[in-house]
């Protein structure tokens, strides 16, 4: 098997393993329990994961809250903030490409007496800071832009969003479940006041995700009871889950730049070779500003499901765009907002890769991917006649 379907989840490294394997078997303590010798040792290396993964982002240890992924780091974000500062406005903008963890959540507050504008985006699926401006209202108090877009991989402008915001008095949030790990980020420079990440993502385990909030800003508990995470998170901590996470983000960003030209040089070759060599295809997202890891491609004449399925049966695991969404008969919201009509949208296949791949296996990909799609069209009656 062959794996390219790295942004719906990762392979724990071998080494973010062994990182975790002592805290399951030698300091398994609960790390609230600061009186016993295993809590203690608990404590610590959850103070060190927490301390790693906030340097990772350009942020203060005591700004990182750790959460069980980017879904609750989103609604926590968001919910929170609007709902402890909803006397200040009940005005909120997003995108109508963000995750359904930022959407569903916006929905929720819809129905509970907040407004949200969903800002459009160009055909790239870009945001653009004027669209931004342009929806701000006296009693806007939130704008949630993500980093990078997990179907098409085009990576928006966020310290210039971020910039705006804060020109105006407006907190910034960014998912960037995406971009962590893959492109660098700095909260602090790109005027981000809260950000959410998973570590699933970067080669870390499921389960673990966290949400930076701005030393200062005021948010409602999204999980009510004990007083972890300094009151503002309930829950035993999940120190195997966090020194994962840590190790895995880590690796990612002592590694950025060499990572980073390698898998770049295999998402170009499987987009060059496919815009050259088959005929009647669409690249969705912005050519260069977009996520070193991700393809996305729309094959016109074919259903995706049938693509992914006969990709599948040759070894390779690809998807049709956002894992959360892949059990739906619906066309890609992502693909709708960006202009796509309906028959091509279906037709979208995602390839995304990490340095765990190599380009032996993207030339085996690219030379059972021709033959599919012209087996697939000649069987599609959408097909007959083009040629």
């Amino acid at each position: 098997m062959v794996y390219f379907d790295n942004a719906a989840t990762t392979k724990v490294k071998q080494e973010v393993l062994e990182a975790m394997l002592p805290v399951f078997t030698e300091n398994y303590g609960n790390a609230s329990s600061t009186y016993t010798t295993p809590g203690i040792n608990a404590r610590a290396a959850l103070t060190e994961a927490r301390r790693t993964v906030a340097e990772a982002i350009g942020a203060s240890e005591r700004e990182l809250y750790f959460t069980a992924g980017g879904s609750e780091s989103d609604n926590w974000a968001i919910k929170g903030y609007a709902l402890k500062n909803k006397e200040k406005g009940r005005h909120i903008i997003t995108t109508a490409v963000e995750h359904h963890a930022v959407l569903h959540t916006c929905e929720f507050l819809e129905k509970n007496g907040f407004e949200v504008t969903y800002v459009p985006v160009d055909e790239y699926g870009m945001v653009h800071v004027e669209d931004i401006e342009k929806a701000l209202r006296d009693d806007t108090i939130l704008v949630s832009v993500m980093f990078a877009n997990n179907e098409i991989g085009t990576i928006n402008p966020i310290a210039e969003i971020g910039a705006l915001c804060h020109e105006k008095g407006i907190v910034f949030h960014t998912d960037a479940v995406q971009a962590v790990g893959a492109v660098p980020i700095d909260v602090k420079a790109m005027n981000i006041d809260m950000l959410s990440m998973s570590g699933h993502k970067f080669h870390g385990p499921k389960g673990i995700g966290a949400l930076y909030i701005k030393k200062g800003l005021r948010l409602d508990n999204l999980i009510h009871g004990g007083a972890q995470e300094t009151g503002r998170r309930a829950g035993t901590e999940n120190v195997p889950g966090a020194v994962g996470m840590a190790a895995a983000l880590k690796l990612a960003v002592e590694h950025m730049e060499e990572k980073t030209a390698k898998i770049t040089a295999m998402r170009d070759k499987i987009i060059d070779t496919i815009l050259a060599e088959i005929p009647y295809v669409r690249l969705n997202g912005h050519r260069t500003k977009r996520l070193p890891n991700n393809v996305s491609i729309c094959f016109r004449y074919i259903e995706g499901e049938s693509l992914l399925l006969s990709l599948d049966m040759k070894g390779y695991v690809v998807s049709s765009g956002s894992a959360c969404t892949s059990g739906s008969l619906d066309p890609s919201h992502v693909l709708l907002a960006i202009g796509l009509p309906h028959e091509i949208a279906h037709g979208s296949m995602r390839v995304s890769l990490s340095d765990m791949n190599t380009m032996d296996e993207v030339d085996g990909f690219l030379r059972e991917l021709g033959p599919i799609v012209k087996r697939l069209r000649s069987m599609s009656p959408l097909f007959e006649g083009v040629e």
